[in-house]
């Protein structure tokens, strides 16, 4: 059976292979305080639907979060979302407590 490669879509396109990005000896997977998480600074997008993020609230109290967060780690301990503000926002109306996140090296170009 031939290997097949994927046609470029989804975050993997864009930020190439997390499993090799991630810290030595950790698994890129794990779950997070959720207030040891906070939003990039520099993320372009400043708006955010208060009712779409209470239905996305809605549906993580029910099912859990499905896609993880991509953060990095900050030198002050806590982590910087790369991708999931929305989701991050949502897990926090619906009072998570921990969040899902792959935790990728990124220096500020590889964020941006």
């Amino acid at each position: 059976m031939a290997n097949r490669q994927s046609l470029g879509k989804g975050l993997g396109a864009l930020m190439g292979d997390l499993s090799m990005d991630a810290p030595t000896g950790k698994s890129p997977y794990q779950l997070l305080p959720i207030y040891k998480v906070e939003p990039n600074p520099n993320q372009p997008r400043r708006d955010f639907d208060p009712e779409e993020l209470q239905s996305l609230a809605d549906s993580i109290a029910t099912h859990g979060v499905v896609q993880p967060l991509t953060v990095r780690e900050l030198d002050s301990g806590y982590y910087q979302i790369i991708a999931g503000e929305r989701r991050w926002r949502a897990a926090r109306l619906a009072e998570l407590r921990e969040i899902p996140a792959v935790i990728i090296k990124a220096d500020d170009k590889k964020v941006m």
